[in-house]
């Protein structure tokens, strides 16, 4: 490990009794570092007082990065604080989880072994129960977490720490990550940069400065260096490692001799680079041991003593004098259970001694050493990829193994392994066409969806065989599928579904992907047929098919307003999914129900399905739809009028979305956030999101669900950007389409009158007669749904200026915004009636849409109901009650009180969101909230802050 130090695993905490003096910058052996240290002991003073934070470290190899860390960890084991240490490494970069699970003393089996269903794609499950791990723990006390050489981490580890580390930043864990510049790849860029943003400090480690150079000269001489000496070291440019390193060699030469208390050189020999230092030190070895440290260097930066007898073809008793000398001479030390360079420049160097056919054979001989052993084949793999050449079966053989193996855990290094493979596998070798079709599938699970569908169609275009290309064709179109590209997904499936050989069960999912695809398309009619025929024999099709058919079928009722039907075909696919295989739970019929539910206004039952798509998705591990139950929530938070918590979920879900690289569901989020900013007043976010729905749909990136509704979004920011107008041209492709316009009326109660009100003012009637036919038409189709003629008395009042059907919009509307919208339109006409008649009712029905407005948040709505009481001579204040102030306990809502209370009990995020009935994703959004109005930053600080005012009551 770094240094030689191995890693932590959350030992006892140290006796707290002890005493560290953290306003210590400089002593031997840690010189020149005192801005750096102030940040570290920054962060340490505020995790013992409860505040968490996180430390990105970064510079070139040698500047002292290892020895940061460790300075860091000896001052917070001193101050009690539990320790845990990992550090990434390039022989274990393929290795899921290594620095975080090694820091942790975890392992895959742990996290796991309590739910024991092995799902396909496990990274949900692993960085959830890491988190309650760490939670818990966390919530003893102050927390130091180490990570060194990062940009050797696996994509999962960037993963988990993308969502570990501002998931838990209220509670007192600091975090101080490391990792040499120039490497590392975009996805470190981007956590250092995502991090960063959130908050983290960022320090670069420069090189020492020439009063440090000349201290570490002291230290390690025990008298100052003469100038000339001093002048030379500069050739060191300040990197502590080549420094000593230097220092060292030309002391062991005797090239450096004390006089009048002052080192001088005898010798004026030039600094050296550090492949210099370490050839010259190799000379000095025997020839056993220098064997032995370029055997190991290949094994990598740590490597096992029993790996090391192996390659040498000798017992491990026969290594001791090498492994002693290597050790005396300082090229290793212990770490943990294994050895370890003593230096990352160290270790490179000396791999370096050895000629790259070389490096290739001995490479190739740890894999195969590895592979004969039995047990993982990740660590051989790394080995592979450095040594495999062009039709090497044996070789090819272990890295489909371990592609098979890594695949549920981290699909970005699984689809790197199967695309190597493929790429060295012959045009006519046996295993190719299984390999195209791994490397398809865990490129589609790495979100890498453009490349996965370019390898299908090349495959494609290189096979005539009809099940391979039936294969291909069903795999692209289940791609294509998640990629938004509907229509190109359809011609994919049919083309698979004609030939006459297919079998039963790439029928069956290929029938389902078919009816996805063609769900999702404008046309959806085209498959009626099929579908039907399928549910009238279902005991003659497969249940992935089935599954599918009621999916079509259900959107074709719905385009046609047959709300009871189409949620009845529904409810047929979730129980026929819940009994059937997994690829016909993929389909996840229950996301679709609760969509519909929440169209219905069926918002309890609406709720519980989505916390069952929730727990579905997670135990079934795909991927795919991970953020969707997030986003389709928000959507049903905004119907309940719930604004923060409908930002909150949409955030969370466009996060995790742009974490996975899947977004299928991301314009659904998008347009969320930007009602959201509209109804509030903040005309300039809800452009900001409409314009980046725009550029990704000219982007050409589809939506799986919920198009028709986020283009009445759209339509609904512009109105409040633009005016009626512009917004009417927005929407106008869609509500002349007749089953486009019933899907919108269908799926969003307020659409309607919100259309009727628009079209009126922007001066097309006819439009809006047509909108409030289909409203009652709806209405009268559907008795069963109150939530439609209560949309449908909204409109025919707007258009015919009907009293009664207002106020009975205004009584029955579920959703206190579409109620608030109606007793405004109420209140508008009671306004304008003749004498002043209505002036009273006018006010009345206002007031009852300020209150709702303001209930919601929605500000801009509520400012403007405002400004038509004050024309009737009533001025209200922004809020019923006295003003909410802007800051401490008063200025928090109901929701943000009762979640500050309950973390201030020592309740999780996870707790707190079951007991609420809310997200984790939402309590986190609360908090966040409560800790900017409460000027704190932990837990600790609002149990506290907490205790003062529940005193004071």
């Amino acid at each position: 490990m770094s240094d030689g130090n191995p890693p932590g695993v959350w030992p006892s905490a140290p006796d707290t009794s002890a005493r560290v003096d953290l306003g210590r910058c400089s002593r031997r052996g840690w010189r020149g570092r005192d801005r750096e240290w102030q940040v570290i002991a920054g962060l340490l003073r505020a995790a013992v007082s409860g505040r968490g934070g996180v430390l990105l470290v970064e510079g070139e190899s040698g500047v002292g990065k290892s020895r940061l860390l460790a300075e860091a960890v000896e001052a917070a084991a001193g101050l009690g604080f539990v320790l845990a240490r990992g550090t990434a490494d390039e022989s274990t970069q393929l290795a899921p989880l290594k620095p975080l699970m090694s820091a942790f003393g975890e392992s895959t089996q742990t996290l796991l072994g309590s739910r024991g269903i092995t799902p396909a794609d496990m990274r949900l499950r692993l960085v959830d129960e890491l988190q309650a791990r760490l939670e818990n723990r966390a919530a003893d006390g102050p927390h130091l977490v180490t990570l060194d050489d990062l940009q050797w981490a696996d994509p999962m580890t960037l993963l988990a720490l993308r969502s570990l580390i501002p998931e838990l930043a209220s509670y007192p864990l600091v975090w101080i990550l490391s990792r040499t510049i120039g490497s590392g790849g975009s996805g470190l860029d981007r956590l250092y940069e995502v991090l960063e943003r959130d908050g983290a400090t960022r320090l670069m480690l420069e090189a020492l400065g020439d009063q440090a150079v000349a201290e570490v000269i002291t230290d390690m001489l025990d008298v100052a260096p003469d100038p000339e000496l001093l002048a030379l070291a500069a050739g060191a440019g300040g990197n502590p490692f080549l420094l000593m390193e230097w220092l060292e060699g030309l002391r062991d030469e005797g090239a450096i001799e004390i006089r009048d208390d002052h080192a001088r050189l005898v010798s004026r020999r030039l600094p050296r680079r550090v492949q210099e230092i370490v050839r010259r030190h190799c000379e000095d070895l025997s020839s056993p041991t220098r064997h032995l440290l370029q055997v190991a260097a290949i094994l990598g930066r740590c490597f096992d003593a029993n790996d090391l007898a192996d390659m040498l073809g000798e017992p491990p008793s026969r290594l001791l004098p090498a492994l002693e000398e290597a050790e005396s001479a300082r090229f290793v030390v212990p770490a943990g259970d294994q050895l370890a360079f003593r230096h990352d420049l160290l270790w490179r160097a000396v791999a370096e001694t050895v000629t790259a056919s070389m490096r290739q054979a001995l490479h190739r001989q740890a894999a195969q050493m590895l592979l004969e052993r039995g047990g993982s084949a990740i660590p051989a793999a790394a080995h592979l990829m450095r040594s495999m050449r062009p039709g090497d079966t044996a070789a090819l053989e272990g890295l489909d193994r371990a592609v098979s193996e890594v695949l549920p855990s981290s699909p970005q290094t699984a689809a790197d392994l199967a695309v190597r493979a493929l790429d060295l596998t012959a045009p006519s070798a046996p295993g190719r066409f299984d390999r195209t079709v791994t490397a398809v599938y865990a490129l589609a699970a790495a979100g890498r969806l453009a490349q996965a569908a370019e390898l299908a169609r090349t495959a494609l275009s290189q096979t005539t065989l009809p099940e391979q290309t039936s294969q291909l064709r069903y795999v692209l179109a289940y791609v294509l599928m998640l990629a938004g590209r509907p229509e190109e997904a359809v011609a994919q499936a049919r083309s698979a579904l004609s030939q006459p050989d297919l079998s039963g069960e790439l029928g069956g999912l290929t029938e389902q992907v078919l009816f996805q695809a063609l769900f999702a398309s404008r046309d959806r009619r085209r498959g009626r047929e099929r579908a039907q025929t399928i549910v009238a024999a279902a005991e003659r099709h497969d249940p992935p098919a089935r599954v599918g058919a009621h999916i079509l079928l259900a959107g074709i009722d719905w385009a046609e307003g047959r709300a009871a039907d189409a949620i009845g075909h529904l409810r047929e696919a979730v129980r026929i999914a819940s009994g059937g295989p997994i690829q016909a739970q993929h389909a996840h019929p229950r996301l679709l129900l609760a969509n519909a539910l929440t169209s219905m206004r069926q918002l309890g039952e609406a709720e519980a399905v989505f916390q069952a798509v929730d727990q579905e998705i997670t135990a079934l591990g795909h991927t795919a739809y991970a953020a969707s139950p997030a986003i389709c929530r928000a959507r049903l938070r905004l119907a309940s009028g719930r604004l923060d918590d409908a930002a909150a979920e949409a955030e969370a879900g466009l996060a995790m979305a742009d974490q996975l690289g899947m977004h299928a569901f991301d314009f659904l989020g998008l347009a969320v956030l930007a009602i959201v900013a509209a109804c509030r007043g903040d005309i300039d976010t809800a452009t900001r999101h409409a314009e980046l729905y725009r550029s990704r749909r000219q982007a050409g990136q589809g939506e799986l669900y919920g198009r028709v509704w986020c283009e009445w979004g759209m339509a609904l920011v512009t109105e409040a950007r633009a005016g009626p107008d512009k917004a009417i041209d927005a929407i106008s492709a869609t509500i002349a389409i007749a089953t486009e316009r019933q899907w919108l009326l269908m799926s969003e109660p307020g659409a309607a009158g919100w259309l009727t009100r628009t079209l009126l003012a922007a001066g097309d009637r006819s439009a809006a007669e047509t909108i409030v036919v289909t409203a009652e038409r709806l209405a009268e189709d559907n008795p069963d749904f109150p939530t439609l003629a209560a949309s449908a008395a909204h409109a025919r009042g707007i258009l015919h200026r009907d009293l009664t059907a207002l106020a009975r919009a205004a009584a029955t509307h579920v959703g206190p915004w579409d109620r608030a919208s109606a007793a405004e339109d109420l209140g508008v006409l009671h306004a304008h009636a003749p004498g002043g008649s209505g002036h009273d009712a006018a006010i009345h029905s206002l007031d009852q849409a300020l209150q709702d407005y303001q209930q919601t948040g929605a500000l801009r709505d509520a400012a403007r109901v405002r400004a038509r009481l004050r024309k009737l001579g009533i001025r209200r204040r922004h809020w019923r009650q006295p003003e909410r102030p802007v800051s401490g306990w008063d200025s928090l809502t109901d929701t943000e009180r009762n979640v500050a209370t309950l973390a201030a009990q020592g309740l999780t995020n996870p707790q707190i969101a079951t007991q609420m009935f809310i997200s984790p994703h939402t309590v986190k959004f609360h908090l966040r909230q409560v800790f900017r109005k409460l000027d704190v930053g932990s837990r600790v600080e609002l149990a506290r802050l907490a205790a003062d005012h529940i005193s004071d009551m």
